[in-house]
Parts: C-alpha cells; sequence; structure tokens
C-alpha cells in the first residue's frame, strides 16, 4: 500500500520528499515510526498496544504534498487521518477506531511563522504551536499579542478549529473570533484560501469542530495590543481557609463574570494526600493585562474576599505571563516555547465539560467537593466567561458559548500506564459528571468541542443513521449553529471524507 500511494503522490506532485524524512512504516523501523507516532499524541490511552495503529505516516513538506494526499488516498480507498498538534482528547487525529485500515498525515514540518507588525497580523502554519507563535509575536513587538490557548504545545491548525480560548478571551473574544484569513485543501484535493473557499466554508472551520470540511494549512490571524506589563498572581486555599465557600461564591457571582475585562482569573481544583488524608485545594491563577497597583484596586473594589497582596503580584511582560500560566516553573526562559513541549509528563487522561450559567449554590459545592476527594487524581478548572464573550454573537463563529455563560468547567481524571484499575478513573469522572447535572446549563446541556467527549455521541463507519445521533452531540457543541454546518458539509464534502468519530455528519438523502 506504501509503494502506491508513493507511485500515487509523485504522479500528483512536482515536489519531491525524500523517504527517509517523510515516510515512517512500522514494518520497515519500528522504533523510529513509534517515536514519529508518539512525538506529539498527548495522551497516553491512545498509544497502548490494542489501539490500531496507521499502516504508515507522512509528513508532508509542500502544500501540494497536502494536496497529493488526499487525491491518492481517495484513489486507494484509505481512510486518512491527520493531525497538527496531537491534542485531541480523543485521539482521533491519530487513531481510527472506527475505520480500519488508515493513514497518518503529521503537518509537524509545516511550521512557518510570518509575523507582520505593520498591519498587526500574521500567516502561522497548522504545524505550528500555539507557543511558537506567540514566541514569534513577542519577537517582533512587546505590545501584540493573540488571544489563543493557556496550553502552549497545542498545533494552531486544530486549535482553532474548535474556537481557541485563552487568558485574553474577556478581552477579545476568542483565537477563532480573531482569525482575518486561511489556506485549505478540500476533499478534491484543492486549495482554497478565504475568497475561494467562500464565507460559509470560512465561517465552519473558525469553531466547527477539526478535520470536517477540510485541512487547514494555514491561518492568518489578528495580533491584539497587550500592554508593556502585566500581571499575573496564584492564590491557593484550603477548604478550611474557605469557610462556607465564601471565597468562591463570591467568585461566581462577581470575579467570573463581572469584573473588567482585562482581569482574567480561573480556579484550579486539585487534590492532594498528605500522609493518608486528602484535602482540597483552588488556585486562583490570573492573568491582568495591566500594572500591580491598578489590580490590586480592582481586586479591593470588586473581590476583597480573596485577600490578594501585593506580595502574590508578579509583573511581568506578556510573553513571560503565557510561560507562567501554561504552567512552567518559575523563571524558565521563554525560549521554552519554541520547544513545543507541555510541561507536564505525558499520561492517561479522560476529560469532559460544562458550562455554567448561574452560581452553584453550597449544598451544591458541599457535594461536589466530597466527590472531588473521591478521586485519587483528578482536578477541574473553572475558567471564566463575560467580558466581550456576552457581547459576540452565538452565531458569529461555530462556538455559541457566549451571553449567559458564567464559566466553563474542565473535569480531567489522569492515571499512569502502571495503573491495574483505569476503569475507575473512568467511573469517576462519569459520577461527577452526573452529579454537577443540576448545577450546569440544560436543553442542551453544553460541551466544548476541543475538550472531545465521545461519551457525548459518536459516528459509525458512513452509517445512515449519523446525523440523527449527532443531532444531540452536536447541538451540545454547537447549539443552533449545528444545522448550519450540517448544510456546509453536505455541500463541501458530500462524499464524508473526512470523517472521524464526531465529524460533521451529511444531511440524510
Amino acid at each position: 500500500m506504501r509503494d502506491q500511494f508513493i507511485t500515487c503522490l509523485h504522479e500528483n506532485t512536482n515536489v519531491s520528499f525524500p523517504l527517509e524524512e517523510t515516510f515512517f512504516i512500522p514494518g520497515e523501523n519500528v522504533s523510529m515510526f513509534s517515536q514519529v507516532l508518539e512525538s506529539t499524541s498527548q495522551n497516553l490511552r491512545f498509544l497502548s498496544k490494542t489501539m490500531p495503529k496507521p499502516e504508515f505516516i507522512f509528513k508532508p513538506i509542500d502544500e501540494s504534498h497536502v494536496q497529493a494526499s488526499i487525491i491518492c488516498s481517495k484513489k486507494l480507498g484509505i481512510h486518512l487521518r491527520f493531525r497538527s498538534g496531537g491534542h485531541d482528547y480523543e485521539g482521533l487525529s491519530y487513531v481510527s477506531e472506527m475505520e480500519t485500515p488508515f493513514i497518518l498525515m503529521d503537518l509537524s514540518k509545516r511550521r512557518q511563522i510570518n509575523v507582520n507588525i505593520e498591519d498587526n497580523s500574521a500567516w502561522v502554519q497548522a504545524g505550528a504551536t500555539v507557543g511558537e507563535l506567540y514566541y514569534r509575536i513577542a519577537e517582533k513587538s512587546s505590545v501584540h499579542g493573540f488571544p489563543a490557548s493557556l496550553c502552549t504545545s497545542l498545533g494552531i491548525g486544530g486549535h482553532i478549529t474548535g474556537g481557541a480560548y485563552g487568558t485574553m478571551m474577556r478581552k477579545y473574544g476568542l483565537g477563532g473570533d480573531n482569525v482575518l484569513d486561511a489556506k485549505i485543501v478540500d476533499a478534491n484535493g484543492k486549495l482554497f484560501d478565504r475568497s475561494s473557499m467562500g464565507e460559509d466554508t470560512f465561517w465552519a472551520i473558525r469553531g466547527g469542530g477539526g478535520a470536517s470540511f477540510g485541512i487547514i494549512l494555514a491561518w492568518k490571524i489578528k495580533l491584539v495590543h497587550v500592554p508593556e506589563t502585566v500581571t499575573v498572581f496564584t492564590v491557593t486555599k484550603t477548604l478550611e481557609q474557605d469557610v462556607g465557600n465564601k471565597i468562591l461564591s463570591k467568585w461566581q457571582v462577581i470575579a467570573a463574570d463581572k469584573l473588567v475585562e482585562e482581569l482574567f482569573i480561573r480556579v484550579i481544583f486539585s487534590v492532594a494526600v498528605n500522609n493518608g488524608s486528602k484535602s482540597a485545594t483552588t488556585s486562583y491563577n490570573a492573568l491582568f493585562l495591566g500594572d500591580k497597583d491598578t489590580l490590586l484596586n480592582v481586586m479591593k473594589k470588586g473581590f476583597p474576599e480573596l485577600g490578594l497582596t501585593s506580595s502574590d503580584c508578579v509583573e511581568m511582560s506578556w510573553i513571560e505571563s503565557v510561560v507562567y500560566i501554561s504552567g512552567f516553573p518559575s523563571r524558565t526562559p521563554t525560549t521554552v516555547l519554541l520547544q513545543g513541549k507541555s510541561p507536564n509528563p505525558k499520561i492517561n487522561f479522560k476529560a469532559k465539560s460544562d458550562f455554567v450559567k448561574k452560581p452553584i449554590r453550597q449544598s451544591g459545592l458541599i457535594g461536589m467537593f466530597k466527590k472531588l476527594l473521591e478521586a485519587d487524581s483528578a482536578m477541574m478548572i473553572w475558567n471564566p466567561y463575560g467580558g466581550i464573550m456576552d457581547e459576540i454573537p452565538e452565531s458569529q463563529i461555530p462556538f455559541p458559548h457566549r451571553k449567559g455563560v458564567i464559566f466553563k468547567i474542565q473535569y480531567v481524571t489522569a492515571w499512569p500506564n502502571s495503573d491495574k484499575s483505569p476503569s475507575r478513573h473512568i467511573n469517576w469522572i462519569s459520577d461527577m459528571y452526573s452529579y454537577m447535572m443540576p448545577y450546569v446549563s440544560s436543553n442542551p446541556r453544553q460541551a466544548y468541542v476541543n475538550y472531545r467527549d465521545l461519551d457525548l455521541g459518536k459516528n459509525t463507519k458512513n452509517a445512515k443513521i449519523n446525523f440523527e445521533q449527532a443531532q444531540v452531540w452536536g447541538a451540545k457543541y454547537f447549539k443552533d449553529n449545528f444545522n448550519r454546518l450540517v448544510m456546509i458539509k453536505s455541500k463541501v464534502d458530500p462524499e464524508n471524507f473526512f470523517r472521524h468519530e464526531q465529524s460533521i455528519p451529511l444531511l440524510p438523502v
């Protein structure tokens, strides 16, 4: 199959591709194949021996290689998966459980970034990481940034297809709200930009989920203003230090969505074990687009309960704050962003998400902490909304979680390969998710597509029933935008070439 594919590629591109740098086959060099497969795969759950592996991995160098790959996988009738950063929570960018055999296209060789400070824009190829993009912007200007992820090892190609939120979302919206143009290859191997793809497709790719409409080659993004000096802090409280959850309750009412839009305070819940006993902590982790004195004034007026002091606050440049918020150790040089690595070791994990529209009352919080303490290694992250997110219409891009959302919850449970009963972690997160149902959004119970969750439902191989089943999970991710996504999908990819377990389905014929 590999030889047929290579012959077909040669027939469809004039740009050479050295085989030893671009093709990786398990039968020829299993250690090199595994190294490339695992290089950006972030979730060890999908690298286990029982998971299906691609027949081979191809790393295109030129955009014509991407075009030719589509033509050739169609011609040979082999299913294609593709990844820019390997962060799909359910491994869908590098594993196909619904359809084998499959091949994997890895876009990591396509990572060029061209920053144009004069017109406040940048072109960034899909294989570049978010951290590399931030670094290249800051290299050119100390007062420009981009409002995308807190996690710097994400591939920018897939990240923006889910909307892309980060610490500046309350001021500037999502990464997907700040895209000016894109280059994409469609199901026929044709290359399009914004003007040639049309506004429908351009709308769909900025938040409609990855790998349904084409392969993103590059984004043109709009840069945003950041001050020379920003301020960060992390204040951690134990349950004993927050009697009656007064601080957490005030965060829900005020800090999450009513404080100034320059301030982003998320809450990280974790479980610590000391001398055999478990305790939970809440860490208030923040970025303020401004100096320390202004921040202290804002907090004194709006959120004095946290007890923020001058010594809690650290002033730094925006690019330094990126490294801080990502979770790298203090004083890590910003050049770490060029390595495309996460500060945390790879692990098996399962995640889920929720959106909250009314503060969770004390009785709900007590039960939530009780559930959290039942877990071995679990965490929750509450991300604040409000600010400009309240003003952007739900239909502006496919990402619909806007006005009325006060915060988003991410639930995560993780375990090492040595764990003998991973099912208890999966059971815990399902129980927690069930427990939280009365306190979160409903009809639909909303979810974030970049926190991919196959528990919500999944497609089967080319089944006619996919549309009916997908209306359930599609509404959770996209609300009313789902129907428009289906219409666009049916128009631009009528043969459903771009398909995976949660790709946008076709309209039933």
